[in-house]
């Protein structure tokens, strides 16, 4: 759970602002969510079984320099703004730790890699396939199958989430412990508050990360983890490892660091906590007729039986189970009409509490069909190009000028930008399937101006 991640990754995804900035504050008790992955990133494919590292326990690294094209004059502005900041927020939020707070963060400095990375995370900027093409590989499947006994039985007992779930989320937020990320939480933290995009929401998670160090939950040396504040295997925001963490393993410390059981009953605990409803799937891939009607994508809920008798089957025949079917469901195009449809039930929507992406949820759900044998997905994903950030904004920009409010302009094509996009579609006889290419971005640009 990362930065946008915003949604819960019990991380969070640094992203989610804007449009996202009320889901972001609603389920971001912690967060992605939220993601990345941290911002889950795009992940390498992990080696064979391997124990997972430990923490490292060096000293704190080192401040980052400045970027080679950033003059004297700009570095010691940075300098002053970030001290300038660093005061509000002892003021803010130090009370009785006030002084406490200010010896963890002496000498800390703004890291330019946290900003640029906030301003890219995959999950936003990457087509949907693309992303899920590289997140749910048949090499990656195969070594979550090896891993799923690692989630201890009681875990999934207690917290009604099935393993092959949160070995999809231990594959998508750190390839299975590999990759937990090595920056100082304190200090991205601190970087992202005081960039001021998401203040409020950093600035509570760096009071937490200061509380764990105070409090002796973990040291500073060892408090490491994503670009966004995202924090060991299963990639949690400090609120939450406070609020959610579990001590599976019964040494007395939340390790989701080094302990595997600790890291997934953690994430099981997070995702029954966000509702997660036992005995049901996240989702099918579906079939849609001819003539149907795309502006219902991503609206209103409805139950199967609504769906079926608009023409709506399930790509692999047969039907959700009596559960399922009583849920409310929405069709979700995460490519637009070209690409795959999907029937998006309850715990979809729990997964995006983890990070509040559709792709990032997508990539966790195939991922945990494709442990337990279901067949891979019968449409096709349309070879699309990303979406540059100028593009994203200029789109959301030219949108919201045109009458049609995305909610923010912050670069995230969220649920809201979809929404917008598929108004001013219908307003303009176009297909309203909500889906942003590039050349549409660029469309919306030149109309708008």
């Amino acid at each position: 759970m990362c930065g946008n991640a915003l949604s819960v990754r019990a991380l969070y995804r640094p992203g989610l602002i804007g449009e996202n900035a009320i889901i972001m504050r609603a389920s971001f008790r912690l967060l992605l969510i939220g993601a990345v992955a941290a911002c889950a990133p795009m992940l390498p494919e992990a080696p064979p079984i391997l124990p997972s590292p430990p923490a490292p326990q060096g000293p704190a690294p080192a401040p980052v320099p400045a970027p080679s094209n950033q003059t004297a004059e700009q570095t010691a502005a940075d300098a002053a703004g970030f001290e300038g900041w660093k005061q509000g927020f002892l003021s803010r939020q130090g009370g009785a730790r006030r002084a406490a707070y200010e010896q963890e963060l002496a000498g800390v400095t703004p890291d330019a890699s946290v900003i640029r990375l906030d301003r890219n995370q995959p999950e936003f900027s990457r087509p949907a396939g693309a992303y899920v093409q590289n997140a749910v590989t048949a090499v990656r499947i195969a070594q979550a199958k090896q891993r799923v006994d690692r989630v201890p039985w009681p875990v999934v007992q207690r917290y009604g989430v099935p393993s092959e779930i949160l070995v999809g989320v231990w594959a998508q937020e750190s390839a299975f412990g590999q990759v937990q990320g090595d920056y100082d939480v304190i200090r991205s933290l601190a970087t992202l508050a005081y960039d001021g995009r998401r203040r409020e929401w950093a600035e509570g998670q760096l009071k937490n990360a200061l509380d764990i160090v105070i409090d002796g939950r973990r040291s500073r040396a060892g408090l490491k983890g994503s670009w966004a504040g995202a924090m060991g295997q299963t990639q949690f925001m400090p609120d939450s490892y406070l609020r959610l963490g579990v001590d599976q393993d019964g040494d007395g410390k939340v390790d989701i660091w080094s302990t595997d059981a600790d890291a997934l009953a953690s994430a099981a605990n997070l995702l029954a906590t966000e509702g997660w409803k036992r005995g049901q799937t996240w989702g099918y891939e579906v079939i849609l007729p001819a003539g149907f009607d795309y502006a219902e994508a991503e609206g209103p809920k409805h139950p199967w039986s609504y769906w079926a008798q608009r023409g709506v089957r399930l790509a692999a025949g047969g039907a959700p189970t009596s559960d399922e079917a009583a849920e409310g469901a929405a069709i979700l195009l995460p490519q637009g009409a070209r690409g795959p449809a999907f029937l998006a039930l309850p715990n979809h929507y729990v997964i995006r509490k983890y990070n509040n992406s559709v792709s990032y949820a997508l990539a966790i759900g195939l991922t945990a069909d494709g442990i337990v044998g279901k067949p891979a997905l019968t449409g096709t994903w349309p070879n699309d190009a990303p979406l540059s950030r100028d593009q994203r904004i200029g789109a959301q920009s030219a949108l919201t000028r045109l009458g049609f409010d995305t909610g923010g302009v912050d670069g995230v094509v969220g649920a809201n930008t979809r929404a917008a996009l598929r108004r001013w579609q219908v307003a303009n006889n176009r297909l309203a399937d909500g889906y942003l290419t590039a050349d549409l971005a660029d469309e919306l640009v030149r109309i708008a101006n």
